[in-house]
């Protein structure tokens, strides 16, 4: 029940810190996970709860590193062969791509792809409504290795998948399992392929993927309206601190100096 959870974390607030409640948080997310349940974990009472803790307790979420272009290509390229590998590119490339949200990565438990000769179209169906969210657009790439539209292409067909989740849980069998992947289960592969890429992997997450999207968008001079339009940011503020990072790279003199 919302209530229980809300009052034991309330409780622990007493006694631990932010992170080692989260992590109970998780903890019990699994653990419904694990038995088909809906977690109480996602209740607003319980994210309200969570909420007081943290400012109460004077504790920001640490900002997560972003993943950059080339970051990107090295997590790729350090993948395992076979369906596991395949599904744990598709994520990335279409995560970084489409600058998604944790919530509209959460939310692609169904999806519709639409495709037409120069890109594809993605759009989310929410669990249990049967309505398609907003469409999430992605045009080919010119590295087949990294193109999210063919890698996630080469997923569907590998899988043979063509409804219901869009990713979904293998077994260290290459057994596809019903549940989609969470976004828990995203932060993993992110971190796991962080680590092999030699990145120290608590830095990185599921967020790295959408930072790394505007902060590379930024290096490569991109408008603010532009990258707007992707991460779908409505404050100019917050886009702004993708722009700013990038610009440390994109304007920084000792670029000019040469070797």
């Amino acid at each position: 029940m919302p209530e229980t959870v809300a009052a034991y974390i309330a409780d622990c607030a007493g006694r631990l810190k932010v992170g080692s409640i989260q992590r109970r948080l998780n903890a019990i997310t699994e653990a419904h996970k694990a038995i088909g349940l809906e977690s109480p974990t996602h209740s607003a009472m319980v994210a309200n709860t969570m909420k007081g803790i943290r400012r109460t307790k004077g504790t920001a979420p640490a900002q997560k590193a972003a993943a950059l272009t080339d970051d990107i290509r090295t997590m790729v390229e350090v993948a395992d062969a076979g369906l596991i590998g395949a599904r744990d590119r598709a994520p990335i490339l279409l995560g970084f791509a489409g600058a998604f949200r944790r919530s509209e990565r959460a939310g692609r438990c169904g999806f519709r792809l639409r495709q037409g000769r120069a890109d594809c179209h993605v759009a989310p169906v929410q669990d249990g409504s049967g309505r398609a969210g907003p469409e999430g657009g992605h045009t080919y790439g010119a590295n087949p290795d990294t193109c999210p539209v063919r890698t996630v292409q080469g997923w569907l067909e590998l899988a043979s998948i063509a409804s219901g989740p869009l990713f979904c849980s293998i077994t260290r069998h290459g057994q596809l399992q019903p549940e989609r992947l969470s976004s828990i289960d995203v932060a993993r592969v992110v971190k796991k392929l962080a680590q092999r890429a030699g990145l120290d992997p608590t830095k990185f997450a599921g967020h790295s993927l959408r930072a790394g999207h505007a902060t590379s968008a930024a290096i490569a001079g991109a408008s603010e309206r532009s990258i707007m339009n992707q991460t779908g940011h409505r404050s100019v503020q917050m886009v702004r601190r993708y722009i700013r990072d990038g610009s440390l790279f994109r304007d920084n003199s000792a670029g000019k100096l040469g070797p």
